[in-house]
């Protein structure tokens, strides 16, 4: 949804640098439980791929995950998730571009 404030093409980066988003159930489900029909919405129109993952939580789904995977690319603005995980982040610098750290 911050890429979408800032007017960042997230779709067109993820396209260019090959990569294929995967999304636990767990969001999906707070997704819905928070009532982002707009969020859930452009997930439908774009090529994401809901996965099954362990984890009570979106947050321990995708810790799990990334631990299981480590050539895995998180994406997530939640500064205590990213702490949590070793993998490379996909993130958003001044407000204005994505980039891979």
């Amino acid at each position: 949804m911050t890429a979408i404030k800032q007017k960042i093409d997230f779709f067109h980066f993820l396209e260019r640098e090959g990569i294929h988003p995967l999304i636990p159930e767990q969001a999906i489900k707070e997704l819905k439980g928070l009532g982002a029909e707009l969020a859930l919405e452009i997930l439908k129109k774009n090529e994401f791929k809901i996965v099954k993952v362990p984890g009570r939580d979106a947050d321990s789904a995708i810790i799990r995950f990334a631990r299981e995977n480590p050539t895995v690319v998180v994406a997530t603005l939640d500064a205590g998730l990213q702490k949590k995980i070793r993998n490379h982040k996909m993130i958003i610098r001044q407000k204005k571009r994505i980039e891979i750290i």
